[in-house]
This record gives C-alpha cells, sequence and structure tokens, in this order.
C-alpha cells in the first residue's frame, strides 16, 4: 500500500457519507400515510355507526317511528336519477349513416345507361331501334315517350353529362329511409348524419324539415335541374329519365344510436340526495317514499362499515392527493431535497392536524360554529414556511385543509375558511426577517381570515346576530396563531438546525463568542471573512440568491485558520513561518488543515447543515498551486492530491458565491493600484479560472450569474481601493493659508 493511498480527504468523505440512504423518511412518510388515512376513514363514520332495522318501513306505508341520520349521509336517488336519463334521452338524435355502396351501385347502373345510349346514338337508325336496346338492357324503367324524346332531341349528346352531374348530386345529397318505428323515442327534430370515410368519420345534425326521403327527391331533382341552366330537353325528360335509378342511401342505425344512449348514460352524473347529521330520514306519521327509503340503506350501509365502493373511492382520492403531495414536495418543485428532519416534521404536522380536526368534529359545539375555527392552520403553516422554505409550506396550505375536508372533519364552509387561512399565512410569512414581523403575519391573516367569514356568511344567508361571534372567533385565530409561532420557533428552529432568516440573523452577530475568539487570535482573517461576507451578500442580492446565509457563511468559512493563524498570509507581519518550513507538502498539510478544523469547530457550533457546507467548500477540491509549484522545482514526480483542499466543488449558489468573493478579495490584496478597469479584467480571469477547473460545475450558477457577480465585486472592491489624496504635512512655524485659499479635495474624499 503507497503510503499516500489513504488521506485526510477520505476520512472527511467517509464522515459526510448517509447512515441510512433515506430510508428512514420513506418509512416515515408511509406511516404517516397510514396513519392519515385511518383518522380520514375513521373521521368518515365507517367505523362507529349504528344501524336501523329497515323491515319496519316499506314505501307506500305510514312510518310509526322518527329517524334520525346520526352522521351526515349521501345517496343516490335513484328515481330522480331515471327521470334525469330519460330527459336526457329525449334530446339524442336519431343516428342515420350513409350507405357509399347503395350510391355505388346506383352510380354504376346510370354510367351503363350512360355507355348504352351513347353507343345508340352513334347506330341506331330509328327511334323504334333505340327504344327497344333500352328497354333490353333496362326492362321497364322509362316511359316510351321518355325514349324517344331522348333520342329525338337535338342536344341529346350532353343530356347522358347532365343525368350523371344531377344525380351525383342527388345522392351526395342522401336520401333518407325513416323508418316507422324505432325513433320515436329520440330527438323528434334533429337527426345525426354519419358519413364514414375509412378510419375517418363526419358527422352532421340535420333537421327533419331539411331530410330528403324518397317521395321528396323527384322535386328536388326539379330545382336542381332549374339552377343548373341545363338545355329545356333535359328539363322534361331529366326527372323521368332519373328517377330508375334515384334510391335511399341514408339508413337509421341502431347500433350507433344505442352506443350514444350508453355514452350519455355514462357521461350523466346520478342525482344525489343528502341528509345532514341530525336530519329526520324517516318522520313518523307520514306515508315513506322510495327516497326516504334510499337515504335509510344509504344510513344503514354506512353504518355497517359503508359502501365498499365508496371506501375504495376515498382510499384512491387520498392517495392521489398523497402522490400530489409528494410530487409538490419534490426537488423539481421546490428546489432541493427535503432533509429526513423536514419530512419527519411534515408528518407530524399533518398527522396532529388531522387528528384534532376529527377530534373536533365529534364535539356539538361544530353544529354552531365552522370547525377550522378551532384549528390553528395558520400556524401549522408558518412553520413550514419559516423553517424549510415558501414553496413546501404552499404544498402544506393545500393538503392538509383538503384532507380534513375529505375525513368528513370540515364541511365546505369549513374548507374554504381553512384554505384561506393557509394561503394567507404563506403570503403573511414572505421576507420576515424579524419576531415582530410574525405578529404582524398574525394580523394579516386575522384580516383575510375575516374577510373569508364574511363572504361565506352572506353567502349561507346567516342571520346578522351570527356575525360578531364569528368573526370574532375568526381574528383570534389568525391572532392566536401568529403568536403562537414565536413560542414554537426557537425550538424547532434548533431541533431542525434549521436556516432562517431569524437564526441567520442570530449567527450574524459580530459579537458571538466564536467571532470574538477570531478577531483576537486571527485578525487578519476577521478583517478578511468580513469583507468577504460583504463581497457575497452584495452578489447574491443580485443575482437572487440568499443573501443572509451567504454572510453568515463568509463569516465562519475561514475559523478553522484559528488553529495555526500565523501560517495564512493575512496574519503575518514581517516574517512568513512557511520559510521555516522548507518542505512544499507540509506546508500545504497545514494550509489544506484550516478546512477540516473548520468544519468541526462549525459542527460542534451546532451550526446549520448550509453554513457547515460553505465552511467545507470555500475552497472546493482545488490545488494549492504555489506549494505545489514549488514541489515540481524539487521532486520529478508530485501527486497533486497532497497539494489540493480535502472538499468538494460548491453544491449551492452561496457557497459557490462565498468560494468566489474568497478567491477574489485575497487576490485582489496583491494588485498595484487597482483601478476599476484593473479590477474587472483581473476578477473575470479569477472567475473563468475557477470555472475552467471545475469549481462551479455542481453550483447552479449560469454565465449570466457569473458575469452580475464580476460586477458585483468590481463595485464593492473599486469603491473600497478607492484613490486618497495625500495631504501635505503641517510645518511649524508656517502660516496657515486661510479656509477660501485652501486646496480643493479633487477626489471628494477624506
Amino acid at each position: 500500500m503507497k503510503k499516500n493511498d489513504f488521506r485526510m480527504r477520505d476520512v472527511y468523505f467517509v464522515s459526510l457519507l448517509p447512515k441510512n440512504i433515506r430510508l428512514a423518511p420513506t418509512l416515515v412518510s408511509l406511516a404517516a400515510y397510514c396513519v392519515s388515512l385511518a383518522l380520514i376513514i375513521g373521521g368518515q363514520g365507517y367505523l362507529s355507526f349504528s344501524a336501523t332495522e329497515t323491515g319496519e318501513f316499506e314505501a307506500g306505508r305510514v312510518a310509526e317511528r322518527d329517524v334520525v341520520a346520526d352522521q351526515a349521509v349521501s345517496y343516490i336517488n335513484e328515481k330522480a336519477t331515471r327521470e334525469k336519463l330519460d330527459s336526457l334521452e329525449k334530446q339524442i338524435p336519431a343516428v342515420f349513416s350513409y350507405s357509399a355502396e347503395v350510391t355505388g351501385g346506383a352510380l354504376d347502373s346510370y354510367e351503363r345507361l350512360l355507355f348504352l345510349v351513347e353507343e345508340l346514338f352513334a347506330t341506331a337508325d330509328s327511334a323504334e331501334i333505340f327504344r327497344a336496346a333500352v328497354e333490353e338492357q333496362f326492362p321497364g324503367a322509362f316511359s316510351r315517350e321518355t325514349l324517344s324524346a331522348l333520342y329525338e332531341d337535338p342536344d341529346r349528346e350532353q343530356f347522358p353529362a347532365n343525368g350523371l352531374q344531377t344525380l351525383q348530386y342527388i345522392l351526395g345529397e342522401g336520401i333518407f329511409s325513416i323508418p316507422e318505428a324505432g325513433i320515436a323515442a329520440f330527438d323528434p327534430q334533429i337527426a345525426e348524419l354519419r358519413h364514414n370515410y375509412g378510419s375517418r368519420a363526419e358527422r352532421e345534425k340535420v333537421a327533419y324539415s331539411r331530410v330528403i326521403t324518397l317521395d321528396k327527391a323527384g322535386e328536388l331533382v326539379g330545382r336542381y335541374i332549374a339552377k343548373s341552366g341545363f338545355q329545356p330537353g333535359f328539363a322534361r325528360i331529366g326527372p323521368a329519365l332519373l328517377e330508375p335509378f334515384i334510391t335511399e342511401n341514408v339508413f337509421f342505425s341502431r347500433e350507433a344510436t344505442e352506443q350514444l344512449v350508453a355514452e350519455l348514460r355514462g357521461r350523466a352524473e346520478p342525482v344525489m340526495g343528502y341528509v345532514e347529521r341530525g336530519g329526520l330520514v324517516i318522520r313518523k306519521g307520514f306515508i315513506v317514499t322510495e327516497e326516504d327509503m334510499a337515504a335509510l340503506d344509504a344510513l344503514n350501509a354506512q353504518a355497517r362499515g359503508g359502501d365498499p365502493r365508496l371506501l375504495i373511492g376515498r382510499i384512491l382520492i387520498f392517495t392521489l392527493v398523497y402522490g400530489f403531495i409528494g410530487f409538490l414536495l419534490g426537488r423539481r418543485i421546490i428546489g432541493r431535497l427535503l432533509k429526513p428532519s423536514e419530512i419527519y416534521l411534515l408528518c407530524s404536522l399533518a398527522i396532529v392536524y388531522i387528528g384534532v380536526s376529527v377530534f373536533f368534529k365529534s364535539l356539538d359545539i361544530t353544529e354552531r360554529y365552522p370547525a377550522a375555527l378551532f384549528l390553528p392552520t395558520s400556524l401549522v403553516i408558518m412553520l413550514p414556511a419559516i423553517l424549510i422554505n415558501l414553496r413546501a409550506s404552499l404544498a402544506v396550505a393545500i393538503a392538509l385543509p383538503l384532507a380534513a375536508f375529505l375525513s368528513g372533519a370540515f364541511d365546505s364552509a369549513s374548507y374554504i375558511l381553512a384554505l384561506a387561512s393557509s394561503i394567507a399565512a404563506v403570503y403573511a410569512v414572505r421576507g420576515a426577517e424579524r419576531r415582530m414581523d410574525l405578529f404582524k403575519a398574525g394580523l394579516v391573516v386575522a384580516a383575510i381570515q375575516c374577510a373569508a367569514a364574511t363572504a361565506i356568511l352572506l353567502i349561507q344567508r346567516q342571520p346578522l346576530i351570527s356575525y360578531p361571534a364569528i368573526l370574532f372567533w375568526t381574528a383570534f385565530n389568525g391572532l392566536a396563531s401568529g403568536m403562537m409561532v414565536l413560542g414554537f420557533l426557537p425550538i424547532l428552529e434548533h431541533a431542525l438546525n434549521s436556516v432562517t432568516t431569524f437564526r441567520l440573523i442570530e449567527l450574524s452577530d459580530l459579537n458571538a463568542p466564536i467571532l470574538k475568539r477570531l478577531f483576537s487570535a486571527a485578525p487578519g482573517t476577521y478583517s478578511h471573512s468580513l469583507m468577504v461576507a460583504t463581497l457575497a451578500e452584495n452578489a447574491c442580492q443580485e443575482i437572487g440568491a440568499n443573501p443572509l446565509l451567504a454572510r453568515v457563511g463568509a463569516y465562519y468559512h475561514d475559523i478553522g485558520k484559528m488553529e495555526n493563524p500565523s501560517y495564512f498570509v493575512e496574519n503575518q507581519t514581517d516574517y512568513n513561518r512557511h520559510d521555516g518550513i522548507n518542505n512544499p507538502r507540509l506546508s500545504a498539510t497545514v494550509i489544506r488543515s484550516h478546512v477540516k478544523l473548520g468544519v468541526e469547530k462549525a459542527r460542534s457550533l451546532g451550526l446549520p447543515k448550509e453554513v457547515v457546507d460553505i465552511v467545507a467548500e470555500h475552497h472546493g477540491n482545488s490545488v494549492i498551486s504555489w506549494f505545489y509549484n514549488e514541489a515540481l522545482k524539487r521532486e520529478a514526480q508530485v501527486d497533486v492530491e497532497d497539494f489540493s483542499y480535502p472538499g468538494s466543488p460548491p453544491r449551492s449558489r452561496e457557497s459557490a458565491v462565498v468560494m468566489l468573493a474568497d478567491t477574489t478579495e485575497a487576490a485582489c490584496r496583491t494588485l498595484k493600484k487597482p483601478t476599476a478597469s484593473r479590477l474587472e479584467k483581473f476578477i473575470q480571469e479569477l472567475i473563468m479560472a475557477k470555472f475552467e477547473h471545475g469549481q462551479l460545475s455542481a453550483s447552479e450558477l449560469t454565465f449570466i450569474d457569473l458575469e452580475t457577480i464580476k460586477n458585483s465585486f468590481v463595485r464593492v472592491l473599486a469603491s473600497h481601493y478607492h484613490a486618497r489624496i495625500e495631504y501635505p504635512k503641517k510645518e511649524p512655524q508656517q502660516n496657515v493659508p486661510s479656509r477660501e485659499n485652501a486646496p480643493k479635495n479633487p477626489g471628494g474624499r477624506e
């Protein structure tokens, strides 16, 4: 084994490997799904209703006692559904199909006549010979007068073609065969005509008043000939000449019509009946109707465990909702994978919310007030909005009220009120940076909830006397939720180690003991970190990343240098400790160690993972080039891994910006007379060097972002390194010029 096969970098990366490849979060999510589903099924009453015997009741008889629904129940009103379907079927048109075969046969038959008469026109010497030849081929089809007129007309050569044109038009319009029975049950005004062209079909609605039947075909022939401007002779004999070939070619299609009826029945929604909890299903002393019996059967079905179809349907709906929420909480939507602790939080919130909503459903108070008034919905939404992100909280805002509605704990009013509260909570905590902002968020939620409650009361036409109490509890709900967030948030922040705005503001306090120690032990590193924080914060602000996270990460990125501060150039004065080592590999090891030491200190301080990642990634796996080049001068073969930092390239935009700010700030200290143009060119080279060495490949920064970062760095550093005028020394015993004659400050700076 080579001596360098096992390195500090390998130990570091092994420590970063997950102990469990997201198995635990998956199991917790499945458990939450099962518990939530059990609560929903239980809330729907599949487990707790008492059945009522139906043998003592019969449709058409007087009921001897009342039957009160101990649970809201919906059912299909069979009688009303049948009446609805019968009414809809009256609106279905009978379907007629155009027969291309019949049409083609008629045209073929006419073309035989056409070829025959054209031949006879050339060969027949008299009308008698002409008539005899035609009657032999088409016996009984034409009268003698028609054939004689055709033979003797001077324009006879054009008659066959005129007849073919007319016949094609008449048959193309369609001659309907209307059956005497079978279509009375359908729309009496409109029929549907279908033309089939291979795999393609065309449908056309035709009014019966415009339908052409065989007895009306002659009139249509006459009108067409008249408007077509044919010869007078053809106008006289054309109808008689075409009559044998005009036949019915549109026929009633019972199969297609019945298919329309089946499609209608499949699309039509049944007429539903509904009985509220506490409502009378059967009234004593009244005749029991079929509808009453249907409601009683539905109530008993729920009491015995529910209609299996309803149960399976609700399970499928909940599963689809669960899958939809899983998609909304996925990496593509919220921008990253949820941490296991965040998944545990969301699962816990869902179970508690659904469980409490089902509990409140059983209380009598929900008969007077919407159940959503007693649930801190906005609290449950604000917590993930602050602890995770707004997109995740928006998914929860959609999911939890819907789950409570599916469980039966919420009626439509409660669902609308809870949904309004959820969306308002997401909106209200946007940009919250102070604890006081959470109280203001409670006020916003209270106002929006009151508006939603007022709308619901107006729609329900509630009496004015009920408004004050409901609006008071609605406002109290929003305010209480905002204040409860203040109590829960610090506990959950530290339990989840989340990078909330409030936690980052606390970590950005320069009076923190670790930063004070950094100032005392490594003042140059401290000053460098403050400048890197300024650069990173401004750049993140402009590219839309998290500027506060970048600032905190920059403050802590070099805390590993506190152990050996004098080995880093920013803390050296007149002596470089590396001159005494005289071993590039050993010097590189000391320089590299500050990353590992920084990660260990950051973890011991309990810093959030995102900040620890910045500490670990602020050099990526780049090479310590100065010592590497020194080693190349002394040795023939040098392993580049010995001179590489033990980290990985930045995996977030903030971490990448801190890396670029760290490199830029340190490098720009070496510039002499750093003008804006020199800074811009130099910083461009530094950024592109990081890009070309693959240090930005995992950070999701775009070229536009890199250009914006460069410009931000240039502005900050140009103002930092601005030129200053040199003030003349004050000579003793000399006259001091008056204020009016004093030299002007050309730069406008002190």
